[in-house]
């Protein structure tokens, strides 16, 4: 005989789940063979921040029968060839991107990428510049301000971090406090040190960052949520190379690029793209740097994305 149970998903390695009920028991759970999503291309039909409902069998054996409707989600692609979406995560509160302009360097396109991502499935955003301790180099600190000034301009909340100084740890407590938060970012950019941190002991490994390309050391091989000491619940993810474009319309891109889409209102045509129309207000904003030619940049790249079925970093 079966028992019913709801949970929280705590824990996704691949076929098996680990799920939290609200006694705070926990089952490592299976997915039944029946159970898919409606209107979504999934490699995986559960994810970390899914609220399931269960069978729990006497041995102890479980199996998510169904998933309450989520809230939000976020994705990227699953591979380069594959155009199924892989779910990050689900329910979040808020999604805070660590990004280092050094030892790795994030690009602003995969910064707008996931901006763009977060912005189309409803997840808000802050953007962690971590590791503000190592820009020795004037140039580095230069070019740290202009990001930040350039997404705080178009209305992000940017936060400047350094776990060795102790920097905006007490902002990024109180911004996470009693919240179930996605922590993103490429590999070495510092998101295990921050959990670290947050946590208020050691719970996850911290990677060194390799030499080739300056890349990070993979330290996180499954998404994982943590408990917090300030109440709030941390979902770690796997070091994310790209985003790609999931089932957009090329008509739809620039509705999440907020400064685009406040000039594309002045375009002649309503249906103007922003590419090579004549009379694109977008165009003209650009060139007379309203817009970044960065975030135009990422726009184009995007673009070109869903008019040729590639995948970009």
């Amino acid at each position: 005989m079966t028992s019913a149970s709801k949970g929280l998903v705590i824990r996704n390695t691949g076929n098996s789940y680990l799920v939290r009920d609200v006694d705070g028991n926990e089952f490592i759970s299976k997915a039944k063979g029946n159970l898919r999503l409606k209107g979504i291309r999934s490699t995986s039909p559960v994810v970390v921040g899914d609220i399931v409902f269960l069978d729990v069998y006497p041995d102890g054996t479980a199996f998510i029968k169904e998933i309450e409707d989520r809230k939000n989600y976020i994705v990227r692609k699953a591979s380069n060839l594959s155009k199924h979406a892989h779910i990050l995560a689900a329910n979040i509160d808020l999604a805070l991107l660590c990004i280092t302009v050094r030892f790795p360097e994030t690009t602003t396109v995969f910064i707008d990428r996931f901006l763009m991502t977060a912005e189309a499935y409803s997840v808000p955003v802050y953007l962690i510049f971590n590791k503000i301790d190592l820009y020795d180099d004037e140039d580095d600190r230069d070019y740290l301000d202009a990001l930040i000034n350039l997404y705080s301009t178009i209305g992000f909340t940017c936060l400047k971090t350094s776990m060795s100084t102790g920097e905006g740890v007490e902002e990024l407590i109180k911004a996470t406090t009693h919240k179930v938060v996605l922590l993103a970012g490429h590999s070495g950019v510092g998101k295990s040190t921050i959990i670290n941190t947050l946590r208020g002991k050691q719970v996850q490994k911290v990677g060194d960052i390799s030499s080739y390309h300056s890349k990070g050391m993979h330290t996180t091989t499954y998404s994982e949520m943590i408990d917090l000491q300030n109440g709030g619940m941390v979902i770690d993810t796997p070091g994310i190379k790209g985003f790609g474009t999931i089932d957009m319309k090329v008509d739809e891109v620039s509705h999440y690029f907020p400064e685009i889409f406040k000039f594309s209102k002045k375009c002649k045509y309503n249906n103007c793209l922003h590419l090579t129309e004549p009379e694109c207000a977008v165009v003209k904003a650009v060139e007379d740097h309203y817009i970044s030619e960065s975030r135009y940049h990422s726009y184009l790249n995007i673009m070109e994305d869903i008019g040729g079925s590639k995948y970009r970093v």
